[in-house]
């Protein structure tokens, strides 16, 4: 698979459990997520040792704080080799701006992304953070931000792909959590969508995490989303 669009969300406490979960994984089949609790225990050594095995690394860190921060933060990701790294778009766009410029300066520029909401927040929560509207106008406002500060793409819920796709075009890249096959748990996510579903709205990468993780077969369980993404692109 040239372009694996599942990108499996290692949320593990360990190192070990991190590794024995990516070692039943294949690199071709799949992108993989080190997020802020993996990262916190293990540090950029576990990126390396992942990078070695030939995977792909979302470093899913929503680095949020005043620019001068955000941008240093950034330029030490990029120069840990991964493929993608996230800020957030609530930081405003003074940060976005500079999170941009200092990926665009390392060697190897990765793909940033803006997280617009958090795929567990619903109207309530915008309400209690101070923020009016409901989660689509605010997603979107968010993603058009990131999108005029010349970001690759934002993380945004499945159930606001549909419209993201439609105000800011095709090149724009959507990364969507949330993804729950049918007949599994939704856990503490709350706006969801199946794989299937989340293709069809316009998303370019699922990321899914305890459907694969969690599974009696992790590898079975990502080849089945993998079949249910392509039958969704052939259709």
């Amino acid at each position: 698979m040239t372009d694996p669009r599942v990108i499996v969300a290692l949320d593990f406490p360990t190192a070990q459990a991190a590794l024995e979960c990516a070692a039943r994984l294949a690199p071709q089949a799949c992108r993989v997520k080190i997020g802020n609790e993996l990262f916190t225990a293990a540090g950029p050594a576990l990126v390396e040792t992942l990078l070695k095995r030939g995977f792909d690394i979302f470093l899913d860190l929503k680095f949020h704080d005043i620019p001068n921060t955000v941008a240093g933060a950034c330029k030490a990701a990029a120069a840990l080799g991964v493929w993608m790294l996230n800020v957030h778009a609530l930081g405003g766009r003074a940060m976005l701006d500079a999170a941009r410029d200092a990926v665009a300066a390392s060697t190897r520029p990765p793909l940033l992304v803006a997280v617009t909401l958090l795929t567990s927040m619903a109207a309530r929560d915008l309400r209690d953070a101070g923020i009016a509207g409901d989660t689509a106008a605010a997603a979107l406002k968010l993603a058009k931000l990131a999108q005029a500060s010349g970001l690759d793409g934002v993380v945004c819920s499945a159930q606001e792909v549909a419209l993201v796709r439609r105000e800011c075009g095709a090149k724009f890249l959507l990364v969507t959590p949330g993804i729950r096959p049918r007949d599994t748990a939704a856990n503490d996510q709350r706006r969801i969508m199946t794989p299937a579903e989340a293709i069809a709205a316009g998303s370019n990468y699922l990321v899914v995490g305890r459907p694969i993780t969690q599974a009696a077969d992790p590898a079975a369980a990502l080849a089945a989303i993998n079949r249910e993404i392509h039958s969704g692109t052939r259709a």
